[in-house]
């Protein structure tokens, strides 16, 4: 199902929050060629909805990547990176700490490759339940991490809108409104 490849070197360049391998990949007609390769944490991501108003959790925050290429904030699902801790725990904590929500059901969608060419980051998607009760703080994130969070909770049938027209750019965010969507197409109506 697949190449037997092998690594014939390792270099590290940078360690930071992320830390750059320089590769030697070594492929099965002998010939070899470096890659780079960024060392990420495993992660998560969850789009809360309350099923009875039809509505849904996202935020949205400076990334400087995306202000880089001159684009304004955008709508992502909230995610958040794992700190030694389960899966299930961490998407609890991270749903709390940028939307000031607590989850009701959560069920597991997947653990997915962010960027198999180039980052060893894997995300565990998340679809949750709430209820307008279940909104028991601000969010915005931790004032230590400077995140500058704000939360917005959309209708669905206006997320679904928003992915129509093309006007989503977070993957996380599209995977799991389409993910949602096909296991319950009435919240979108």
């Amino acid at each position: 199902m697949g190449y037997a490849m092998s690594l014939s070197a390792v270099k590290e360049i940078y360690r930071g929050w992320m830390s750059l391998l320089l590769v030697r990949v070594c492929f099965p007609d002998g010939s070899e060629a470096e890659r780079h390769v960024m060392l990420n944490n495993r992660a998560v991501c969850v789009l809360p909805f309350d099923p009875d108003r039809k509505v849904g959790l996202v935020v949205s925050m400076p990334r400087a990547p995306v202000i880089y290429l001159g684009e304004a904030n955008m709508l992502e699902a909230i995610a958040g990176t794992l700190d030694e801790e389960d899966p299930m725990h961490c998407v609890r904590r991270e749903a709390l700490e940028e939307a000031g929500v607590k989850l009701r059901e959560v069920e597991h969608i997947g653990l997915i490759w962010s960027m198999p060419s180039n980052s060893t980051e894997q995300i565990d998607y998340y679809l949750a339940s709430y209820g307008a009760s279940d909104r028991v703080g601000p969010g915005g994130g931790l004032d230590e991490e400077q995140e500058h969070i704000l939360v917005h909770e959309l209708s669905l049938a206006e997320l679904w809108h928003m992915v129509e027209e093309r006007r989503l750019r977070d993957g996380k965010l599209l995977t799991l409104l389409q993910a949602l969507r096909i296991r319950r197409p009435e919240l979108f109506g």
